[in-house]
Protein backbone atom coordinates (compact mmCIF):
# COMPACT_ATOMS: atom_id res chain seq x y z
CA UNK A 1 0.00 0.00 0.00
CA UNK A 2 1.34 3.41 -0.60
CA UNK A 3 0.19 6.63 1.17
CA UNK A 4 -1.15 10.08 -0.69
CA UNK A 5 -0.98 12.97 0.72
CA UNK A 6 -3.74 16.21 -0.72
CA UNK A 7 -2.24 19.18 0.92
CA UNK A 8 -4.54 22.47 0.92
CA UNK A 9 -3.30 25.67 1.81
CA UNK A 10 -4.71 29.27 2.34
CA UNK A 11 -2.88 31.78 0.57
CA UNK A 12 -4.96 34.99 1.33
CA UNK A 13 -2.18 36.30 3.86
CA UNK A 14 0.96 35.69 2.66
CA UNK A 15 2.78 38.43 1.43
CA UNK A 16 4.08 39.59 -1.91
CA UNK A 17 0.79 37.70 -3.05
CA UNK A 18 -2.51 39.23 -4.38
CA UNK A 19 -4.63 39.87 -1.48
CA UNK A 20 -7.85 38.25 -2.75
CA UNK A 21 -8.63 34.59 -1.08
CA UNK A 22 -7.30 32.11 -2.85
CA UNK A 23 -6.84 28.25 -2.57
CA UNK A 24 -3.72 26.14 -3.62
CA UNK A 25 -3.30 22.46 -3.91
CA UNK A 26 -0.41 20.14 -3.56
CA UNK A 27 -0.82 16.51 -4.53
CA UNK A 28 2.31 14.86 -3.19
CA UNK A 29 2.56 10.65 -3.51
CA UNK A 30 5.41 9.66 -1.22
CA UNK A 31 5.05 10.33 2.70
CA UNK A 32 8.08 8.82 3.60
CA UNK A 33 9.15 11.71 2.11
CA UNK A 34 8.24 14.26 4.33
CA UNK A 35 11.11 16.24 4.15
CA UNK A 36 11.12 16.52 0.68
CA UNK A 37 7.75 17.70 0.98
CA UNK A 38 8.02 20.30 3.50
CA UNK A 39 10.99 22.49 1.00
CA UNK A 40 8.88 21.77 -1.74
CA UNK A 41 6.03 24.04 0.17
CA UNK A 42 9.18 26.57 1.73
CA UNK A 43 10.46 27.20 -1.79
CA UNK A 44 6.86 27.86 -2.89
CA UNK A 45 6.43 30.24 -0.42
CA UNK A 46 9.95 31.31 0.23
CA UNK A 47 8.54 34.81 -0.47
CA UNK A 48 5.89 34.79 2.31
CA UNK A 49 8.52 35.41 5.18
CA UNK A 50 6.64 36.08 8.45
CA UNK A 51 3.32 34.71 7.29
CA UNK A 52 2.00 31.34 8.24
CA UNK A 53 0.30 28.02 6.73
CA UNK A 54 -2.53 26.63 7.22
CA UNK A 55 -2.82 23.19 5.78
CA UNK A 56 -5.47 20.49 5.52
CA UNK A 57 -3.96 17.54 5.16
CA UNK A 58 -6.60 14.35 3.48
CA UNK A 59 -4.93 10.81 2.81
CA UNK A 60 -6.16 8.05 1.08
CA UNK A 61 -4.08 4.93 0.59
CA UNK A 62 -3.53 3.21 -2.92
CA UNK A 63 -2.35 -0.62 -3.41
CA UNK A 64 1.09 -0.53 -5.12
CA UNK A 65 3.23 -4.08 -4.96
CA UNK A 66 6.09 -2.74 -5.68
CA UNK A 67 6.32 -1.22 -2.41
CA UNK A 68 5.26 -4.25 -0.78
CA UNK A 69 8.48 -6.09 -2.21
CA UNK A 70 10.65 -2.99 -1.67
CA UNK A 71 9.60 -4.12 2.21
CA UNK A 72 10.50 -7.88 1.74
CA UNK A 73 13.47 -6.79 0.15
CA UNK A 74 15.44 -5.42 3.47
CA UNK A 75 14.72 -8.71 5.51
CA UNK A 76 16.59 -10.26 2.55
CA UNK A 77 19.04 -7.71 2.78
CA UNK A 78 20.02 -8.51 6.11
CA UNK A 79 19.85 -12.47 5.77
CA UNK A 80 22.60 -12.01 3.03
CA UNK A 81 24.59 -9.59 5.65
CA UNK A 82 24.48 -12.29 8.26
CA UNK A 83 25.00 -15.63 6.27
CA UNK A 84 28.19 -13.43 4.36
CA UNK A 85 29.82 -12.70 7.91
CA UNK A 86 29.58 -16.15 8.90
CA UNK A 87 31.11 -17.60 5.78
CA UNK A 88 33.71 -14.71 6.30
CA UNK A 89 34.54 -15.78 9.85
CA UNK A 90 34.48 -19.39 9.21
CA UNK A 91 36.79 -19.16 6.26
CA UNK A 92 39.29 -16.43 7.96
CA UNK A 93 39.79 -18.90 11.20
CA UNK A 94 40.10 -22.12 8.60
CA UNK A 95 43.36 -20.49 7.39
CA UNK A 96 45.31 -22.46 9.48
CA UNK A 97 43.64 -25.13 7.11
CA UNK A 98 44.28 -24.03 3.48
CA UNK A 99 47.05 -26.07 2.91
CA UNK A 100 44.58 -29.42 3.62
CA UNK A 101 41.70 -27.27 1.11
CA UNK A 102 44.68 -26.89 -1.65
CA UNK A 103 45.42 -30.31 -1.82
CA UNK A 104 41.73 -31.63 -1.78
CA UNK A 105 41.65 -28.67 -4.68
CA UNK A 106 44.52 -30.53 -6.22
CA UNK A 107 43.80 -34.29 -5.66
CA UNK A 108 40.54 -33.10 -7.62
CA UNK A 109 41.70 -30.78 -10.35
CA UNK A 110 44.75 -32.44 -10.76
CA UNK A 111 47.02 -29.41 -10.45
CA UNK A 112 48.26 -26.71 -8.01
CA UNK A 113 46.33 -23.37 -7.35
CA UNK A 114 46.28 -21.27 -3.91
CA UNK A 115 41.97 -21.85 -4.14
CA UNK A 116 41.74 -20.98 0.05
CA UNK A 117 43.03 -17.94 -0.90
CA UNK A 118 41.08 -16.59 -3.97
CA UNK A 119 37.94 -17.79 -1.70
CA UNK A 120 39.23 -15.50 0.85
CA UNK A 121 39.39 -12.65 -1.25
CA UNK A 122 36.24 -12.84 -2.58
CA UNK A 123 34.56 -13.08 0.68
CA UNK A 124 36.06 -10.28 2.42
CA UNK A 125 35.12 -8.14 -0.86
CA UNK A 126 31.54 -9.50 -0.96
CA UNK A 127 31.32 -9.03 2.64
CA UNK A 128 32.28 -5.44 2.79
CA UNK A 129 29.73 -4.57 -0.14
CA UNK A 130 26.79 -5.70 0.93
CA UNK A 131 27.90 -4.22 4.65
CA UNK A 132 28.03 -1.17 2.66
CA UNK A 133 24.52 -1.31 0.96
CA UNK A 134 22.80 -2.26 4.31
CA UNK A 135 24.79 0.58 6.03
CA UNK A 136 23.01 2.83 3.45
CA UNK A 137 19.57 1.01 3.96
CA UNK A 138 20.03 1.80 7.76
CA UNK A 139 20.28 4.95 6.97
CA UNK A 140 17.19 5.63 4.61
CA UNK A 141 14.99 3.54 7.28
CA UNK A 142 16.34 5.53 9.94
CA UNK A 143 15.00 8.79 8.43
CA UNK A 144 11.70 7.20 7.50
CA UNK A 145 12.61 6.68 3.60
CA UNK A 146 11.79 3.57 1.55
CA UNK A 147 14.05 1.47 0.63
CA UNK A 148 14.39 1.83 -3.37
CA UNK A 149 17.45 -0.60 -4.41
CA UNK A 150 18.43 -0.44 -7.99
CA UNK A 151 17.92 -3.44 -9.82
CA UNK A 152 21.95 -4.11 -10.30
CA UNK A 153 22.09 -3.60 -6.28
CA UNK A 154 19.25 -6.19 -5.94
CA UNK A 155 21.25 -8.63 -7.94
CA UNK A 156 24.31 -8.24 -5.95
CA UNK A 157 22.22 -9.10 -3.10
CA UNK A 158 21.43 -12.24 -4.57
CA UNK A 159 25.01 -12.89 -5.33
CA UNK A 160 25.95 -12.74 -2.14
CA UNK A 161 23.64 -14.60 -0.57
CA UNK A 162 23.69 -17.55 -3.06
CA UNK A 163 27.76 -17.38 -2.96
CA UNK A 164 27.77 -17.55 1.36
CA UNK A 165 24.89 -20.11 1.22
CA UNK A 166 26.67 -22.03 -1.40
CA UNK A 167 29.80 -22.53 0.69
CA UNK A 168 28.55 -23.19 3.86
CA UNK A 169 27.09 -26.51 2.68
CA UNK A 170 30.15 -26.95 0.87
CA UNK A 171 32.33 -27.12 3.97
CA UNK A 172 29.61 -28.63 5.73
CA UNK A 173 29.82 -31.48 3.47
CA UNK A 174 33.04 -31.54 2.01
CA UNK A 175 34.78 -30.28 5.10
CA UNK A 176 33.57 -31.26 8.10
CA UNK A 177 36.53 -30.96 10.56
CA UNK A 178 36.34 -27.46 9.67
CA UNK A 179 33.39 -26.65 12.18
CA UNK A 180 36.11 -27.95 14.86
CA UNK A 181 38.33 -25.53 14.40
CA UNK A 182 35.55 -22.86 14.32
CA UNK A 183 34.56 -23.75 17.35
CA UNK A 184 38.34 -23.87 18.99
CA UNK A 185 38.52 -20.25 17.71
CA UNK A 186 35.21 -19.56 19.76
CA UNK A 187 37.54 -20.19 23.03
CA UNK A 188 39.74 -17.61 22.00
CA UNK A 189 37.99 -14.95 19.89
CA UNK A 190 34.58 -15.17 21.76
CA UNK A 191 35.34 -12.14 24.44
CA UNK A 192 35.85 -10.26 21.72
CA UNK A 193 33.13 -10.93 19.69
CA UNK A 194 30.51 -10.25 22.81
CA UNK A 195 32.60 -6.60 22.42
CA UNK A 196 31.49 -6.38 18.37
CA UNK A 197 28.36 -7.84 18.70
CA UNK A 198 27.31 -5.37 22.07
CA UNK A 199 28.44 -2.07 19.82
CA UNK A 200 26.14 -3.65 16.61
CA UNK A 201 22.97 -3.44 19.08
CA UNK A 202 23.93 0.13 20.34
CA UNK A 203 24.18 1.02 16.42
CA UNK A 204 20.68 -0.91 16.20
CA UNK A 205 19.44 1.37 19.04
CA UNK A 206 18.99 4.48 17.07
CA UNK A 207 16.68 2.94 14.48
CA UNK A 208 14.99 0.69 17.20
CA UNK A 209 14.23 4.07 18.94
CA UNK A 210 13.15 5.99 16.16
CA UNK A 211 10.40 3.48 14.62
CA UNK A 212 9.51 2.88 18.32
CA UNK A 213 8.74 6.29 19.75
CA UNK A 214 7.02 6.89 16.88
CA UNK A 215 4.65 4.31 16.69
CA UNK A 216 1.13 4.79 18.02
CA UNK A 217 0.14 2.20 19.03
CA UNK A 218 1.69 0.27 22.40
CA UNK A 219 1.60 -3.46 20.20
CA UNK A 220 3.84 -1.63 17.70
CA UNK A 221 6.19 -0.75 20.08
CA UNK A 222 6.32 -3.85 22.43
CA UNK A 223 7.03 -5.74 18.91
CA UNK A 224 9.81 -3.36 17.96
CA UNK A 225 11.48 -3.22 21.68
CA UNK A 226 10.80 -6.80 22.80
CA UNK A 227 13.16 -8.55 20.48
CA UNK A 228 15.73 -5.91 21.25
CA UNK A 229 16.13 -6.06 24.69
CA UNK A 230 15.89 -9.79 24.47
CA UNK A 231 18.66 -10.29 22.49
CA UNK A 232 20.70 -7.42 24.16
CA UNK A 233 20.39 -9.09 26.92
CA UNK A 234 21.17 -12.63 26.64
CA UNK A 235 24.84 -10.57 24.73
CA UNK A 236 24.81 -9.03 28.41
CA UNK A 237 24.61 -12.51 30.13
CA UNK A 238 26.19 -14.92 27.61
CA UNK A 239 30.21 -14.16 28.95
CA UNK A 240 28.59 -16.30 32.27
CA UNK A 241 28.70 -19.77 30.21
CA UNK A 242 31.76 -18.48 27.93
CA UNK A 243 35.17 -20.65 28.29
CA UNK A 244 38.80 -20.00 27.52
CA UNK A 245 42.06 -21.52 28.77
CA UNK A 246 43.39 -18.45 27.95
CA UNK A 247 41.36 -16.69 30.56
CA UNK A 248 43.36 -17.75 33.62
CA UNK A 249 45.33 -16.44 36.67
CA UNK A 250 49.45 -15.00 36.54
CA UNK A 251 52.02 -17.58 36.69
CA UNK A 252 49.53 -20.97 35.92
CA UNK A 253 50.46 -20.63 32.59
CA UNK A 254 52.70 -23.60 31.22
CA UNK A 255 56.33 -23.78 29.09
CA UNK A 256 55.92 -22.59 25.52
CA UNK A 257 55.55 -25.59 23.10
CA UNK A 258 58.60 -27.33 21.37
CA UNK A 259 58.37 -25.82 17.76
CA UNK A 260 58.72 -29.61 15.24
CA UNK A 261 58.64 -28.20 11.94
CA UNK A 262 56.46 -29.77 9.43
CA UNK A 263 58.53 -31.07 6.07
CA UNK A 264 60.71 -28.56 7.65
CA UNK A 265 59.85 -24.76 6.66
CA UNK A 266 57.35 -25.33 3.66
CA UNK A 267 56.58 -21.40 3.92
CA UNK A 268 60.59 -20.79 3.08
CA UNK A 269 61.86 -23.33 1.19
CA UNK A 270 60.56 -26.90 -1.28
CA UNK A 271 59.41 -29.17 1.68
CA UNK A 272 61.06 -32.21 2.68
CA UNK A 273 64.30 -30.76 0.89
CA UNK A 274 67.46 -30.53 2.96
CA UNK A 275 67.06 -26.40 2.29
CA UNK A 276 63.86 -26.84 4.14
CA UNK A 277 64.94 -28.50 7.31
CA UNK A 278 68.40 -26.07 7.25
CA UNK A 279 65.97 -23.11 7.29
CA UNK A 280 64.33 -25.13 10.60
CA UNK A 281 66.95 -25.11 12.15
CA UNK A 282 67.92 -21.29 11.72
CA UNK A 283 65.11 -20.18 13.47
CA UNK A 284 65.32 -22.04 15.92
CA UNK A 285 62.73 -25.23 15.49
CA UNK A 286 63.01 -28.02 18.32
CA UNK A 287 62.58 -30.73 15.94
CA UNK A 288 62.18 -32.35 12.41
CA UNK A 289 58.68 -33.88 10.64
CA UNK A 290 58.72 -35.75 7.34
CA UNK A 291 57.56 -38.28 5.19
CA UNK A 292 59.28 -41.67 4.64
CA UNK A 293 58.74 -44.19 1.51
CA UNK A 294 61.32 -46.62 0.04
CA UNK A 295 63.23 -46.69 -3.84
CA UNK A 296 62.49 -49.90 -5.75
CA UNK A 297 65.83 -50.27 -4.69
CA UNK A 298 65.39 -50.00 -1.20
CA UNK A 299 66.61 -46.83 -0.28
CA UNK A 300 64.11 -44.90 1.96
CA UNK A 301 63.63 -41.15 1.02
CA UNK A 302 61.90 -37.90 2.04
CA UNK A 303 58.12 -37.66 0.07
CA UNK A 304 54.35 -36.65 0.72
CA UNK A 305 52.58 -37.06 -2.13
CA UNK A 306 52.69 -40.56 -4.15
CA UNK A 307 53.56 -39.13 -6.88
CA UNK A 308 56.43 -37.01 -8.11
CA UNK A 309 54.54 -34.04 -10.60
CA UNK A 310 54.06 -31.60 -7.89
CA UNK A 311 57.43 -31.14 -5.85
CA UNK A 312 59.75 -32.11 -9.04
CA UNK A 313 60.38 -31.98 -12.48
CA UNK A 314 59.21 -34.99 -13.61
CA UNK A 315 57.20 -33.41 -15.87
CA UNK A 316 60.21 -32.16 -17.95
CA UNK A 317 62.61 -35.41 -17.35
CA UNK A 318 60.39 -38.16 -17.67
CA UNK A 319 56.99 -36.74 -19.19
CA UNK A 320 55.36 -40.42 -19.50
CA UNK A 321 55.66 -41.26 -16.36
CA UNK A 322 54.15 -38.42 -13.97
CA UNK A 323 51.61 -40.34 -12.86
CA UNK A 324 54.04 -43.60 -11.53
CA UNK A 325 54.10 -44.12 -8.03
CA UNK A 326 56.93 -42.54 -6.36
CA UNK A 327 58.54 -45.82 -5.10
CA UNK A 328 58.47 -47.71 -8.00
CA UNK A 329 61.36 -45.43 -8.98
CA UNK A 330 65.14 -46.57 -8.40
CA UNK A 331 67.16 -44.33 -6.68
CA UNK A 332 69.77 -43.72 -9.68
CA UNK A 333 66.28 -42.58 -11.60
CA UNK A 334 64.98 -40.22 -8.60
CA UNK A 335 68.57 -38.53 -8.27
CA UNK A 336 68.05 -37.03 -12.15
CA UNK A 337 65.09 -34.96 -10.40
CA UNK A 338 65.15 -32.12 -9.34
CA UNK A 339 62.78 -31.19 -6.19
CA UNK A 340 63.08 -27.26 -6.24
CA UNK A 341 62.20 -25.50 -9.12
CA UNK A 342 58.63 -25.34 -8.66
CA UNK A 343 59.08 -23.26 -5.40
CA UNK A 344 58.10 -19.88 -6.35
CA UNK A 345 59.48 -18.25 -2.83
CA UNK A 346 62.44 -16.81 -1.32
CA UNK A 347 65.80 -17.96 -1.89
CA UNK A 348 65.07 -19.03 -5.67
CA UNK A 349 69.08 -19.40 -6.32
CA UNK A 350 69.31 -22.33 -3.49
CA UNK A 351 65.97 -23.73 -3.72
CA UNK A 352 66.39 -24.93 -7.50
CA UNK A 353 69.49 -26.52 -6.73
CA UNK A 354 67.62 -28.72 -4.39
CA UNK A 355 67.15 -32.87 -5.31
CA UNK A 356 65.22 -35.63 -3.28
CA UNK A 357 66.58 -36.49 0.45
CA UNK A 358 67.87 -39.70 1.69
CA UNK A 359 66.40 -40.59 4.74
CA UNK A 360 69.92 -41.30 6.39
CA UNK A 361 71.11 -37.84 5.08
CA UNK A 362 68.25 -36.25 7.08
CA UNK A 363 68.58 -38.40 10.02
CA UNK A 364 72.38 -36.81 10.02
CA UNK A 365 71.58 -33.47 9.85
CA UNK A 366 69.01 -33.60 12.81
CA UNK A 367 71.50 -35.85 15.55
CA UNK A 368 74.76 -32.96 14.77
CA UNK A 369 71.92 -30.37 15.61
CA UNK A 370 70.03 -32.40 18.22
CA UNK A 371 66.60 -32.22 16.67
CA UNK A 372 63.89 -34.55 17.60
CA UNK A 373 62.91 -36.11 14.85
CA UNK A 374 59.17 -38.15 14.01
CA UNK A 375 57.45 -39.12 10.03
CA UNK A 376 55.20 -40.69 8.80
CA UNK A 377 55.92 -44.29 7.01
CA UNK A 378 54.56 -45.02 3.71
CA UNK A 379 54.12 -48.93 2.83
CA UNK A 380 55.21 -49.60 -0.89
CA UNK A 381 52.84 -50.95 -3.54
CA UNK A 382 52.10 -54.70 -4.50
CA UNK A 383 54.74 -55.66 -6.41
CA UNK A 384 57.42 -53.89 -4.40
CA UNK A 385 60.73 -55.89 -3.89
CA UNK A 386 60.73 -54.30 -0.12
CA UNK A 387 56.67 -54.89 0.28
CA UNK A 388 56.70 -56.72 3.40
CA UNK A 389 60.19 -55.73 4.49
CA UNK A 390 59.95 -52.41 4.61
CA UNK A 391 59.86 -51.66 8.35
CA UNK A 392 63.11 -53.51 8.62
CA UNK A 393 64.65 -51.88 5.72
CA UNK A 394 63.98 -48.32 7.93
CA UNK A 395 64.98 -49.88 11.38
CA UNK A 396 68.27 -50.74 9.43
CA UNK A 397 69.10 -47.24 8.10
CA UNK A 398 68.19 -45.84 11.34
CA UNK A 399 69.78 -47.90 13.62
CA UNK A 400 72.91 -48.89 11.27
CA UNK A 401 73.36 -46.11 8.62
CA UNK A 402 72.70 -42.55 10.09
CA UNK A 403 74.08 -42.91 13.51
CA UNK A 404 71.16 -40.67 14.94
CA UNK A 405 70.99 -40.83 18.87
CA UNK A 406 67.68 -43.05 19.48
CA UNK A 407 66.33 -41.11 22.10
CA UNK A 408 65.94 -38.55 19.27
CA UNK A 409 63.22 -40.29 17.12
CA UNK A 410 60.16 -40.38 17.63
CA UNK A 411 58.57 -43.67 16.73
CA UNK A 412 55.16 -43.14 15.56
CA UNK A 413 53.82 -46.30 13.05
CA UNK A 414 52.06 -48.99 14.62
CA UNK A 415 52.74 -51.66 12.98
CA UNK A 416 55.13 -54.64 15.13
CA UNK A 417 55.37 -51.88 17.25
CA UNK A 418 56.50 -54.80 19.95
CA UNK A 419 59.24 -55.79 17.56
CA UNK A 420 60.26 -52.07 17.08
CA UNK A 421 60.29 -51.68 20.55
CA UNK A 422 62.44 -54.86 21.17
CA UNK A 423 65.09 -53.82 18.58
CA UNK A 424 65.27 -50.33 19.35
CA UNK A 425 64.21 -49.87 23.42
CA UNK A 426 65.63 -45.94 23.09
CA UNK A 427 63.42 -44.71 21.00
CA UNK A 428 60.52 -42.44 22.38
CA UNK A 429 57.55 -44.53 21.16
CA UNK A 430 54.30 -42.12 20.08
CA UNK A 431 51.00 -43.25 19.61
CA UNK A 432 48.71 -41.39 16.84
CA UNK A 433 45.03 -41.49 18.74
CA UNK A 434 43.80 -41.01 22.58
CA UNK A 435 43.74 -44.29 24.27
CA UNK A 436 43.09 -44.89 27.71
CA UNK A 437 46.23 -44.26 29.92
CA UNK A 438 46.13 -47.57 31.13
CA UNK A 439 46.27 -49.31 27.93
CA UNK A 440 49.42 -46.00 26.61
CA UNK A 441 51.54 -46.98 29.71
CA UNK A 442 51.14 -50.79 29.24
CA UNK A 443 52.54 -50.26 25.12
CA UNK A 444 55.58 -47.99 26.81
CA UNK A 445 53.81 -45.01 24.89
CA UNK A 446 55.45 -41.42 26.52
CA UNK A 447 53.83 -39.24 23.81
CA UNK A 448 50.53 -38.28 21.49
CA UNK A 449 50.78 -37.52 18.28
CA UNK A 450 46.86 -35.96 17.63
CA UNK A 451 45.37 -33.31 15.20
CA UNK A 452 44.99 -29.81 16.61
CA UNK A 453 40.83 -30.64 16.29
CA UNK A 454 41.38 -32.94 19.05
CA UNK A 455 42.49 -30.84 21.25
CA UNK A 456 41.41 -30.86 25.09
CA UNK A 457 43.17 -29.06 27.91
CA UNK A 458 41.74 -31.99 30.10
CA UNK A 459 42.71 -34.49 28.11
CA UNK A 460 46.27 -32.73 27.87
CA UNK A 461 46.10 -32.40 31.79
CA UNK A 462 45.23 -36.09 32.26
CA UNK A 463 47.88 -37.65 30.25
CA UNK A 464 50.34 -35.38 31.27
CA UNK A 465 49.86 -36.63 34.94
CA UNK A 466 51.00 -40.35 33.56
CA UNK A 467 53.91 -38.50 31.86
CA UNK A 468 52.59 -38.86 28.71
CA UNK A 469 53.34 -35.90 26.82
CA UNK A 470 50.92 -34.15 23.66
CA UNK A 471 52.56 -32.84 20.41
CA UNK A 472 49.22 -30.99 17.97
CA UNK A 473 49.41 -31.12 14.23
CA UNK A 474 49.79 -28.90 12.02
CA UNK A 475 49.11 -26.00 14.08
CA UNK A 476 50.15 -23.03 11.89
CA UNK A 477 48.08 -19.72 13.17
CA UNK A 478 49.54 -17.77 16.16
CA UNK A 479 45.62 -17.88 17.54
CA UNK A 480 45.94 -21.54 17.60
CA UNK A 481 49.54 -22.07 19.01
CA UNK A 482 48.49 -19.40 21.42
CA UNK A 483 45.20 -21.88 22.31
CA UNK A 484 48.06 -24.92 22.36
CA UNK A 485 50.01 -23.39 24.86
CA UNK A 486 46.95 -22.49 27.09
CA UNK A 487 45.80 -25.60 26.83
CA UNK A 488 48.93 -27.23 27.87
CA UNK A 489 50.66 -28.91 24.76
CA UNK A 490 53.85 -29.54 24.96
CA UNK A 491 54.77 -29.56 21.08
CA UNK A 492 53.19 -28.49 17.75
CA UNK A 493 54.29 -29.58 14.78
CA UNK A 494 53.60 -26.60 12.05
CA UNK A 495 54.69 -24.99 9.12
CA UNK A 496 55.47 -21.79 10.08
CA UNK A 497 58.39 -22.02 13.23
CA UNK A 498 59.80 -18.50 12.10
CA UNK A 499 56.39 -16.89 13.19
CA UNK A 500 55.66 -19.06 16.48
CA UNK A 501 59.26 -18.99 17.53
CA UNK A 502 58.61 -15.00 17.84
CA UNK A 503 55.44 -15.34 20.55
CA UNK A 504 56.85 -14.51 24.21
CA UNK A 505 53.22 -14.94 25.06
CA UNK A 506 50.02 -16.35 24.01
CA UNK A 507 47.55 -13.76 22.00
CA UNK A 508 44.88 -12.74 23.93
CA UNK A 509 46.15 -14.01 27.59
CA UNK A 510 44.50 -12.27 30.37
CA UNK A 511 43.64 -13.13 34.40
CA UNK A 512 39.58 -13.73 35.04
CA UNK A 513 39.37 -9.83 36.70
CA UNK A 514 40.81 -8.36 33.80
CA UNK A 515 38.06 -10.03 31.70
CA UNK A 516 35.70 -8.87 34.62
CA UNK A 517 36.56 -5.77 34.21
CA UNK A 518 36.11 -5.10 30.23
CA UNK A 519 32.79 -7.31 30.35
CA UNK A 520 31.40 -4.95 32.84
CA UNK A 521 32.96 -1.95 31.40
CA UNK A 522 31.70 -3.06 27.89
CA UNK A 523 27.82 -3.45 29.46
CA UNK A 524 28.00 -0.42 31.42
CA UNK A 525 28.93 1.86 28.27
CA UNK A 526 26.49 0.42 26.05
CA UNK A 527 23.51 0.59 28.37
CA UNK A 528 24.46 4.23 28.93
CA UNK A 529 25.02 4.83 25.25
CA UNK A 530 21.97 2.87 24.66
CA UNK A 531 19.75 5.15 27.38
CA UNK A 532 20.86 8.43 26.09
CA UNK A 533 19.91 7.62 21.86
CA UNK A 534 16.20 6.25 23.14
CA UNK A 535 16.22 9.60 25.88
CA UNK A 536 17.04 11.65 22.52
CA UNK A 537 14.27 10.46 19.95
CA UNK A 538 11.94 10.74 23.01
CA UNK A 539 13.13 14.19 23.45
CA UNK A 540 12.77 15.51 19.80
CA UNK A 541 9.56 13.86 18.95
CA UNK A 542 8.15 15.33 22.86
CA UNK A 543 9.71 18.83 21.59
CA UNK A 544 8.54 18.78 17.77
CA UNK A 545 5.15 17.70 18.91
CA UNK A 546 4.78 20.63 21.53
CA UNK A 547 5.80 23.29 18.37
CA UNK A 548 3.15 21.67 16.58
CA UNK A 549 -0.19 24.50 15.94
CA UNK A 550 -3.42 23.44 17.44
CA UNK A 551 -4.68 24.73 14.60
CA UNK A 552 -3.37 22.37 12.11
CA UNK A 553 -6.05 19.08 11.24
CA UNK A 554 -3.52 16.43 10.87
CA UNK A 555 -3.85 12.46 10.89
CA UNK A 556 -2.74 10.66 14.43
CA UNK A 557 -1.41 7.82 12.58
CA UNK A 558 1.60 6.90 13.57
CA UNK A 559 2.46 7.33 9.15
CA UNK A 560 1.65 10.40 9.58
CA UNK A 561 2.71 11.41 12.92
CA UNK A 562 6.75 11.99 11.46
CA UNK A 563 4.60 13.90 8.56
CA UNK A 564 3.19 16.14 11.19
CA UNK A 565 6.29 17.05 13.09
CA UNK A 566 8.66 17.73 10.46
CA UNK A 567 5.31 20.39 9.27
CA UNK A 568 4.88 21.97 12.62
CA UNK A 569 8.21 23.45 12.19
CA UNK A 570 7.24 25.12 9.02
CA UNK A 571 5.79 28.40 10.16
CA UNK A 572 9.44 29.28 11.97
CA UNK A 573 11.57 27.77 8.86
CA UNK A 574 9.65 30.32 6.60
CA UNK A 575 9.80 33.35 9.40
Amino acid sequence: MSVFLILTWDLSHLRGISPSPGVATGLFADTSNSTHVASQIHESFRAAEGDELFLRVTAFKVKQPKYLRECLFFPLLIGAFCLSLVFLYMWGEGKNDYNNFDWYSYGNLGFWFLWSLVILIVAAILFTYISLLLVLAMCLLAEGQQLYLHWSHKIGTFLVLGFSIACLFALGALWGDHWKTVRLSFQITAPYLHIGAIAIMVLLSWPVALHAIRADKKVIQVVIIGPYLAILLFLFLIPLGMYSPCIREMGTLGPKPALIGHRGAPMLAPENTEMSFQKTIEHGGDGLETDVTISYDGVPFLMHDTTLKRTTNIKEVYPNETDQNAALFSWDTLQKLNAGTWFLKADQNQAVNQSIYKLSDFLRLADSHNKLVIFDLYRPPEKHPYRNSWISRILAVILKESGIRPHLVLWLNNNVRSFVQSVAPGFQHTMGSKEPVEDLLKNNIVKLNLVYTDMSSEDIRKYAEANITTNLYVVNEPWLFSLAWCAGAHSVTTNTVHLLKNLSQPLFLMTPQQYNIMWILTDMVSVLLISLIFALHWWRERNFSCCAHDSNPVLESGTYNKFRTELSDMPAALA
